[in-house]
């Protein structure tokens, strides 16, 4: 079966855009098809303030793994790039997260699908409009535009490089 799945995909430790393309890489290696992919946003952090800002951005991917195995598989990349969990909501070189996987509702303790703060969050919501603006999250009330629209903090997220027009960020470019 095959399943779609959004992931956010954030680092704010040396060499952010290095960490990006890793991670892009790593999620091509396990045969997860990259369907689209958002501009990369220069976001200010959320929750622990005391650090530098983060690169973010979004990817729809196409799988054969289910929900926990991409979950594990995300994992082992974050690992791999030297993520520490030191600090919540702290630095780190590389932060992957299933916003969203197929239509479903999840709630264990190891994964929550829909991710749990992503309405709350423009350095998700931007992203994820980008790529797919009638986007409906699963128990939500209104489509991500509108949730959008609401949020405050949307002034903390800007564009860095744009999947397409003038300094363009294209998966693999040299």
């Amino acid at each position: 079966m095959i399943n779609t799945a959004f992931i956010g995909l954030g680092t704010n430790i040396g060499d952010r855009e290095y960490y990006l393309r890793i991670a892009l890489q790593a999620i091509l290696d396990k045969n997860i098809v990259i369907n689209d992919f958002s501009s990369i946003y220069e976001t200010d952090p959320v929750g622990y303030e005391a650090q530098d800002r983060f690169l973010n951005m979004v990817i729809k991917v196409n799988t054969t793994f289910s929900a926990f195995e991409l979950l594990r598989v995300l994992q082992k990349i974050e690992l791999d790039s030297g993520r520490e969990r030191k600090i919540r909501w702290g630095p780190r070189t590389l932060d992957l997260d299933i916003l969203l996987f197929n239509h479903e509702n999840i709630e264990t303790e190891r994964l929550i699908i829909p991710h749990p703060r992503m309405t709350e969050r423009a350095f998700v919501l931007v992203p994820l409009v980008e790529i797919q603006q009638d986007l409906e999250i699963p128990a939500a009330i209104k489509p991500i535009s509108l949730l959008l629209d609401e949020l405050q903090d949307r002034e903390g997220v800007r564009i860095w490089k744009r999947r397409s027009g003038e300094d363009v960020f294209g998966l693999f470019e040299n």
